[in-house]
């Protein structure tokens, strides 16, 4: 039996997922009443999560409505640097919190122009824990993975990965140099989540980055994640 002690820790967590998810189904409801493909992007810190979206909005262009919420600790630095692309962008930041919830996403809803028709990213917190247990209503969630980190990540973080639409690896132009196998860590992910795509892409480059836009371009505009 649980201590006292967690109980009220439990049921705590219980009552916090349960009011965001309520937020979420709200947020879900405003993408299909839209038409909007909301997309999670999560990863690690470090993982080149925003170099990934720049190279992808530069190539989406007005090919596609497009938005940005970008979710970070503290500053708006990486919102700053999505504007550069044009695309209208409006930074969320948790306040040491290490997850974007439903409720701070539509708030961010309300001040940006929704992209009707076409794609919102929402950019989490660098985190491969936390952000796995909050739905925030979206679409599909992506998953990225640099090769700087280790190719064990899957198997180490199964949450993030099982509901994940997609794997994203990044900085492929740096696996020359690094100790990372490609196979194993596409290997562990459908494991895990058999129907997963995956997509090798290199910012730097531009590897693997048309295949990855024209799958953005394809998305099912009535597909729904079921969430967490």
């Amino acid at each position: 039996m649980p201590s006292n002690e967690q109980r009220p820790l439990a049921v705590l967590e219980r009552k916090v997922l349960a009011k965001n998810d309520q937020v979420a189904a709200q947020n879900r409801q405003f993408f299909r009443e839209n038409d909007v493909v909301a997309l999670n992007l999560m990863s690690a810190p470090g993982s080149g999560k925003t170099r990934l979206l720049e190279a992808t909005l530069g190539r989406l262009g007005d090919r596609t409505p497009l938005a940005v919420l970008e979710g970070d600790v503290e500053t708006a630095n990486d919102a700053e640097r999505v504007a550069r692309t044009g695309v209208p962008v409006v930074q969320l930041v948790t306040s040491g919190a290490c997850h974007l919830e439903a409720s701070l996403v539509r708030e961010g809803l309300d001040r940006l122009p929704v992209p009707r028709g076409g794609l919102l990213f929402i950019e989490n917190v660098g985190n491969l824990v936390c952000p796995a247990s909050f739905d925030l209503g979206e679409t599909h969630r992506i998953v990225c993975v640099s090769v700087t980190e280790g190719d064990d990540k899957p198997e180490k973080y199964p949450a993030m990965f099982r509901k994940a639409l997609a794997m994203v690896l990044t900085k492929m132009d740096l696996l020359p140099h690094v100790d990372f196998e490609v196979d194993k860590a596409v290997a562990q992910a459908r494991a895990l989540n058999p129907g997963v795509q995956v997509f090798l892409t290199s910012a730097v480059t531009g590897e693997g980055l048309d295949a990855w836009c024209d799958f953005l371009l394809g998305l099912n505009r009535t597909g729904d994640d079921a969430g967490p």
